[in-house]
């Protein structure tokens, strides 16, 4: 009733106000109009059912949903520390910015972060380090079945599909790999006009959805692969098992969002809504696994195949490996997305609680290849929040070969972490297909931040590991990174982790007992349930 009464009173005044605009001066409509658009909306307020809130708190209370609509933004400009916020901190983004646009990003008075905090890590410097490389170093990758390999750089561009991004971001990623010298992941949107422009080096990764090269029943169609594969830009071929955003589960896209540009590249009908399946249908086993990689190779002409996945049970990758053994094939490669990556919208379970984090992740890869002496026939890359120099470098030292990169590249083109990926109104035009919103983004000022943050981050990474006494990445080992376990307690990851010896898994010597227990149920017939 209170409430009531109170839109009354505000009613009768914007009634006395317009009265007095009538009988004295048109300037008491300055008051008139605003108490009588107060009074409509209170009005409205307390007849509707629907929220609650507005009910007994009529036009007052639409002040808590204009707060609610600019949180993100109170939470990111005003209120986050440096080195707290999330995904990325501020210290991480102004980094990438910074670099990315040529700018000295040092640092002056000391580190901001609790050094004596458990999760903090650090590197152990050597008293006598080594001199800088003048040149990046490459990664080769190519297995004994390749006849094509490709000299992968430390640090490329990850999975991002157009569709997900704008035909001006993909321009830009693609253009600033071209002039730098590394990789673009084309996500598995298939390959666009937009990745073929400038002509930069292509890994093609293929999803459930075979898209690019799939029948009209969404099926793999080993012809149209074999002849997009062919392109002299498409230097690698990733297939796609899970991602670190959303492991097991697919994907859909409205059919609104179905133009009839990313029809034509996804060989799908336009306006017409696309699922992407939770599972792939060529293959459901290891050892089907395995044999799809060593056609797709053949079908791509010898040039590498590998595949990505977001590492879920640890026997599943066993038994992989032991399929591996058992055909004598193996892939090229293999990307360790880790369950704290991820560009694209997922739902937040998800998002919080299914899949390995990168670092276990690739502990689990490194180890099950080196335990059943495949290693060295396959390079392994490491996506997952990898942003600066010593990102990269923990990488390697966790047992990666090389890094991909996709929010960071995402920031040195524009992005401002304003986290409307999924809602078409991205604000500076990286993830929309809203040609109004794309426009923003300049594809010949942008490409040039691409390629100065991959140079400056991969110089970045040569200095640390040059500080830790190493002239290569092969230099590099597990004793070189530290964490704190406790306030009074470090350890390094030699000892945080177990490290399999060179076919360890395959004679049964001194097995840890958990990597025993999973090598001995791994089925190379079949995937756990």
């Amino acid at each position: 009733m209170a409430t009531v009464a109170l839109v009354g009173a505000v009613a009768l005044v914007a009634a006395c106000a317009v009265w007095a605009a009538v009988a004295a001066s048109p300037w008491w409509w300055c008051a008139a109009g605003p108490l009588l658009l107060c009074s409509a909306v209170g009005a409205y307020d307390v007849a509707q059912r629907r929220h609650s809130v507005l009910r007994n708190y009529p036009v007052l209370g639409h002040m808590r949903y204009l707060l609610e609509v600019i949180r993100p933004e109170l939470q990111q400009y005003f209120i986050e520390r440096d080195f707290d916020g999330r995904p990325f901190d501020r210290d991480t983004r102004s980094t990438v910015y910074e670099r990315a646009k040529g700018v000295t990003d040092q640092d002056p008075f000391g580190t901001e972060r609790d050094v004596y905090r458990p999760g903090y890590e650090f590197f152990v410097h050597t008293v006598m380090p080594r001199p800088t490389p003048e040149k990046p170093f490459r990664v080769r990758v190519g297995g004994p079945h390749c006849a094509v390999p490709y000299e992968m750089a430390l640090l490329n561009v990850s999975a991002m599909s157009f569709g997900s991004l704008s035909s001006n971001a993909i321009q830009a990623l693609n253009r600033g790999a071209a002039e730098g010298g590394f990789a673009q992941d084309t996500g598995e949107g298939g390959i666009s006009d937009h990745h073929l422009r400038y002509g930069g080096d292509l890994v093609w990764e293929l999803g459930t959805g075979y898209f690019g090269c799939r029948t009209p029943e969404g099926d793999f169609d080993p012809e149209e692969f074999a002849r997009k594969a062919a392109w002299d830009t498409v230097r690698a071929v990733s297939l796609k098992l899970s991602q670190g955003a959303k492991p097991g589960v697919g994907g859909v896209l409205p059919g609104s969002k179905v133009s009839a540009e990313i029809a034509r590249v996804r060989e799908v009908p336009q306006g017409e809504t696309v699922v992407s399946p939770s599972y792939h249908r060529v293959f459901s086993t290891p050892r089907e696994l395995v044999r799809f990689i060593g056609r797709m190779r053949e079908l791509a002409g010898g040039k590498p195949v590998g595949f990505k996945l977001c590492v879920g049970r640890r026997r599943d990758v066993l038994a992989v490996c032991k399929a591996m053994l058992a055909e004598d094939l193996t892939p090229d490669f293999i990307t360790v997305d880790g369950a704290e990556g991820g560009t694209g919208a997922a739902p937040l379970e998800f998002v919080d609680h299914i899949g390995v984090p990168l670092t276990e992740g690739l502990n689990t890869v490194h180890n099950a290849l080196v335990g059943t002496g495949l290693r060295d026939r396959v390079a392994i890359g490491a996506s997952g929040k990898v942003a600066t120099g010593s990102d990269l470098v923990k990488r390697l030292v966790q047992g990666a070969d090389f890094t991909n990169a996709a929010r960071a590249m995402m920031f040195a083109v524009g992005c401002i972490q304003s986290q409307r990926c999924h809602a078409n109104t991205c604000p500076v035009g990286v993830a929309t297909q809203d040609p109004r919103r794309t426009r923003a983004l300049d594809v010949a000022d942008k490409y040039r931040r691409v390629q100065r943050y991959q140079q400056a981050t991969v110089h970045s990474a040569l200095e640390i590991i040059a500080s830790l006494g190493a002239d290569s990445p092969a230099q590099l080992g597990p004793h070189m990174l530290y964490r704190r376990t406790a306030p009074h307690r470090v350890a390094s990851y030699a000892d945080l982790f177990d490290w399999l010896s060179p076919g360890q898994l395959l004679t049964g010597e001194d097995v840890p007992s958990p990597w025993a227990r999973d090598w001995e149920d791994a089925d190379p017939d079949a995937f756990t349930a």
